[in-house]
């Protein structure tokens, strides 16, 4: 898959893709099923996605709390699994949201990106103010030469596939209905960093990595299918993951632990893909490190027995 961030500066050969736009934020299954139409309504086209770095709501509103369900590279690392050839990454910038709908259909769609054909959702919203509708590009597509098709919003029995909905269900601490609305686990997936190594005293040592900038999921232990996506390591693992601040060390910042079972190694600096299957507990205090360590040997046989039957 090839990335382009800058829509001034095409490649000839970067030109004419069918594309899915908007932010992707998770890739859910709503996500998929716009990309697989742009696909399907040009196949002689290259597939592509248009999206934007950093999320609009991250750009309007800097300060808010954290909401991405994934960061950019786990974005485009989930693209490229269902085919897209063409990520178009745009900066998402003061003067990119100052463009009104029909400048943004010109500047950037037709003229700067020569897109053949583009999908968007019923409910996409685009140009300054968020002003233009999905009925407004179908217009301009017209005027300006290139294909608008226009997807329905997927719905499950009980609600509307959404986003929101998946950082719901994952502050409630149900990762198995977030992965029925994305249609792959929820993953958390970054660098490992160094920790205190309090985890390795304790005979269970432990893969570090940031939540920071994410959406986080209920605090506490779970399950997990862990994939080292590089390194001397790389591969596929079961493990067991606390996300939290370690209350019983008075942590502060929230991060995510994972203990991999029947590994050893060092992975420092390697990128995981943590994905969580189930919620076995809420963070707690102990008295005493004797009863944290027999917590943690039944978290991961429970974990163990879970994953497994997967």
């Amino acid at each position: 898959m090839q990335i382009i961030r800058d829509f001034q500066f095409v490649e000839p050969e970067d030109r004419g893709a069918s594309v899915a736009i908007g932010n992707f934020d998770g890739v859910h299954v709503g996500h998929q099923s716009v990309i697989e139409l742009a696909q399907s309504v040009a196949p002689d086209a290259p597939l592509g996605v248009l999206t934007f770095e950093p999320h609009p709501r991250e750009y309007f509103a800097p300060d808010a709390p954290p909401f991405r369900l994934m960061r950019g590279n786990a974005r485009a690392h989930r693209l490229e699994k269902l085919g897209v050839q063409k990520l178009y990454e745009l900066p998402f910038n003061a003067a990119l949201a100052g463009l009104t709908p029909e400048g943004f259909a010109r500047n950037v769609i037709c003229e700067g990106l020569g897109l053949s054909h583009v999908v968007v959702g019923a409910d996409f919203c685009f140009g300054k103010g968020r002003s233009g509708t999905a009925e407004d590009m179908a217009r301009f597509g017209q005027e300006m030469g290139f294909g608008v098709t226009i997807a329905p919003l997927m719905e499950r029995s009980d609600d509307v596939v959404s986003s929101t909905g998946i950082r719901t269900a994952l502050t409630d601490g149900r990762p198995r209905d977030a992965a029925a609305m994305l249609g792959h686990w929820h993953r958390v997936e970054g660098e490992v960093i160094g920790g205190e190594q309090r985890g390795r005293e304790l005979g269970f040592p432990t893969a570090n990595m940031s939540i920071e900038g994410l959406h986080p999921p209920k605090f506490g232990v779970y399950a997990v299918l862990v994939d080292v996506l590089d390194g001397p390591h790389q591969g596929s693992y079961h493990g067991a993951s606390s996300v939290g601040v370690r209350p019983m060390f008075n942590g502060e910042v929230p991060n995510i632990e994972t203990f991999l079972f029947d590994f050893s190694g060092d992975l420092y600096g390697s990128t995981l893909s943590v994905g969580l299957v189930e919620y076995l507990r809420p963070e707690m205090t102990f008295d005493g490190l004797d009863a944290l360590i027999a917590q943690m040997d039944a978290d991961c046989d429970k974990a163990r027995n879970l994953l497994a039957a997967l």
